[in-house]
């Protein structure tokens, strides 16, 4: 006959069994494995765009730091400062006794992410690296902070609704796009950004989009040289000067047709959720160019 387990035993038993089946975990854009015995109470976050994910999981009041610029939605602004991209308080951050950093994994650097690691921080590290990735990172994100059904929900309307934008643009007839990260010196978004595949879905073709990395520097003989048929940058009313440069120099089919737009910021310079948001604006304004090009009688690609 077998031994009878003694009931002391069979509670820890139960108790490991339970401990294990509660654990949150997972793998991150680095490649780490993070595993929290339960979810995160006290977070710290390492990005503006990392800021709004937790937001849009409804962590907001678990967060304890973020990094500077960190302004949306707009309770994020009240939250205390750790720092920028370029220079953390790595004393500041300890001293908040965070549960979970969520890191920009090439944003806030290797260097930054090991010291947090060293110190036994559980540090979560994501790099959407195209507008698909973006729900992916959501729903991770969900899973390790006991949030998976939030997660779910968001992430679906975000896929659908990228879908539906991806259908209605990307076969319709190609425009050339520049696009003006920065003045000086001259920079521009490169074949690996994210942003590159929004003008892909929106039928426009980065006319940068075969260097390598995500930022490139260029010059102006390079932009003449492409043609582009649309010109854009990110900002408000007060940045329009960024165009000067192009309506002094002309003989650029965009300076042609007036294609010089300012798209709004942040909903296409952040990976979140309000990527679809920058992505119809995006879209609009490509097809706006289109349609100029076309009235036009110009067939070139």
């Amino acid at each position: 006959m077998p031994a009878r387990i003694p009931p002391v035993l069979w509670g820890l038993l139960l108790w490991g069994w339970a401990s294990v089946c509660l654990a949150l975990s997972a793998t991150d854009d680095g490649g780490a494995t993070v595993t929290l015995e339960a979810p995160p109470q006290r977070i710290v976050s390492l990005a503006p765009h990392t800021t709004e994910l937790l937001f849009s999981l409804g962590l907001g009041e678990r967060i304890v730091g973020v990094s500077e610029y960190s302004d949306y939605p707009p309770a994020a602004r009240d939250l205390p400062r750790i720092g920028s991209h370029d220079r953390f308080d790595l004393e500041r951050i300890l001293s908040l006794q965070p549960d979970l950093v969520v890191a920009w994994q090439s944003g806030s650097g290797p260097d930054v992410i090991n010291r947090l690691r060293d110190f036994g921080l559980p540090v979560f590290a994501l790099e959407p690296d195209s507008l698909a990735a973006v729900p992916d990172d959501l729903e991770r994100l969900g899973r390790l902070a006991g949030r998976d059904d939030i997660a779910r929900d968001k992430a679906s309307n975000y896929r659908r609704e990228l879908a539906r934008l991806t259908q209605t643009y990307r076969d319709r007839s190609p425009v050339r796009v520049f696009y003006q990260v920065w003045d000086s010196p001259l920079m521009t978004l490169a074949g690996d950004q994210y942003v590159t595949d929004a003008i892909r879905r929106c039928g426009g073709r980065n006319i940068f989009a075969d260097l390598p990395g995500k930022t490139a520097t260029v010059s102006e003989e390079a932009v003449l040289e492409r043609r582009p048929q649309l010109i854009l940058a990110a900002g408000d009313d007060t940045g329009a000067d960024l165009f000067q440069r192009w309506r002094a120099l002309g003989a650029l089919p965009a300076v042609e047709y007036d294609q010089l737009v300012l798209l709004p910021p942040d909903t296409l310079s952040r990976p979140t959720l309000r990527l679809v948001d920058g992505l119809a604006n995006l879209c609009r304004a490509i097809d706006g160019a289109r349609q100029t090009i076309h009235e036009s009688g110009d067939s070139s690609t």
